[in-house]
């Protein structure tokens, strides 16, 4: 098979890695991949939401999958010919396109999630906010890069976001409608299922680190790292299906949406059981990363059965232990930042693999191109053994301004885990 993958990121590289092993796959086209995506792959010079030209070039291929939310968001699989893209369409895709829709969807199915309110208008929502016990949880509805989703602690920084987010509008119109939530205690997890609109086949759980810096504070970003599996058992993943994916799919087939693809729910784990804090329509970045390390299996058998209607027929095989990524970002971000920084030591990097997310290849120098530059993966028995190697494969790589977190995982070495 002639497959295009759309996107640019670490999700789409790691995917690609993937897709590469396949013994199905003839042919990768990336679209427009970067760096490191043109070494496995031919990149073709074309942004992944401009529709319109993806369609056409579609023709050149038998399958297309769509690796980032706004293209799905904007019905890219909507255009593309029946059975031949592997994403959820528009209608589907506002599981993630538009929060307050998934939250009053999951108020209506009864999939436990967050005590919320939804506000269209700055002042009931200021209104809200002065009245109101924190923590707090102020989220603009639409999508914003993994970036809209703010913890509030007072009346002051409520006031502050809100005037951000509807006012100033930082995130564009994604920003018109927000949704205010309680604050829930637990441990965050991450976990990502195939489904043909009917079954699930649920991929390790991992854990994603959304936050800046050390120790789970300062600004959120798109995911500064990530390990798998995360902490849940068999059984508890069991009933994660039955409680949210399963009640989230009929829930929309009851409002005339069919999905198909990957859902994505982000869960806490609180004294109460699993709650949901989002939905996403497509694979986490930089979980993807993590997860496709550890997948013994041919990628392609769960895409094809999703899209074909019998994933019942299809189980997954993993590799023993676990994967650690550490994102290396650009000085400045998740704001302003710099690129062209040249990135120096990726081939001294031996016993990790680099997925390249904010690269580009300028003659025979990789540079910088974005805010998250590269993932770093390792693989070991435990969870340790995986962090210590990736870092240790870290220390080759460097380029200005390079950041990244030293405590990827780490915090869950004192829960047990070795």
């Amino acid at each position: 098979m002639k497959v295009l993958v759309v996107g640019s990121g670490g999700r789409e590289h790691a995917l690609i890695w993937k897709l590469a092993q396949s013994s199905l796959v003839d042919k990768i086209y990336a679209l427009p991949g970067n760096g490191g995506i043109e070494e496995i792959a031919e990149c073709i010079p074309i942004s992944a939401t401009d529709i319109g030209k993806i369609v056409d070039f579609s023709k050149n291929v038998d399958l297309v999958i769509v690796g980032p939310e706004m293209p799905l968001a904007e019905g890219l699989v909507n255009e593309l010919p029946k059975n031949k893209a592997f994403g959820p369409t528009r209608e589907a895709a506002i599981i993630e396109s538009d929060k307050s829709f998934a939250k009053e969807l999951m108020r209506h199915t009864g999939i436990p999630t967050a005590e919320f309110k939804v506000f269209t208008h700055f002042e009931s929502a200021k209104d809200f906010v002065e009245t109101t016990k924190y923590p707090i949880v102020i989220k603009a509805s639409g999508l914003a890069a993994g970036k809209g989703v703010l913890i509030i602690e007072n009346k002051k920084d409520a006031l502050d976001a809100l005037n951000k987010i509807m006012v100033e509008q930082a995130f564009g119109e994604s920003g018109n409608k927000v949704v205010i939530e309680e604050y829930l205690e637990g441990k965050e997890v991450s976990v990502i299922a195939f489904t043909d609109g009917k079954d699930f086949l649920p991929l390790l759980p991992s854990q994603d680190h959304k936050k800046l810096l050390e120790g789970d504070k300062g600004l959120n970003t798109g995911g500064m790292g990530a390990y798998a599996p995360a902490v849940l058992t068999e059984n508890e993943i069991g009933k994660v299906i039955e409680q949210v994916f399963e009640p989230c799919i009929w829930g929309m087939k009851k409002e005339g949406i069919i999905y198909k693809g990957v859902l994505y729910a982000g869960l806490i784990i609180t004294s109460e059981g699993p709650k949901v804090l989002e939905f996403n329509c497509r694979f986490g970045d930089p979980e993807t990363q993590p997860i496709m390390k550890l997948l013994e299996s041919d990628l392609m058998e769960p895409i094809l059965a999703s899209i074909e209607g019998n994933l019942k027929s299809i189980s997954l095989k993993w590799h023993p232990g676990y994967a650690t990524c550490v994102v290396l970002a650009s000085g400045g971000y998740p704001g302003s930042y710099e690129k062209g920084k040249e990135i120096i030591g990726l081939s001294e990097v031996q016993e990790a693999t680099v997925f390249h997310a904010g690269t580009k290849r300028e003659d025979d120098k990789i540079i910088t191109s974005g805010g998250r530059v590269l993932g770093v993966t390792g693989i070991g028995k435990t969870l340790k053994e995986s962090i210590a190697l990736t870092y240790q494969e870290i220390s080759h790589i460097h380029f200005d301004g390079m950041y990244y977190r030293k405590d990827i995982g780490s915090k869950n070495l004192s829960g047990g885990m070795k």
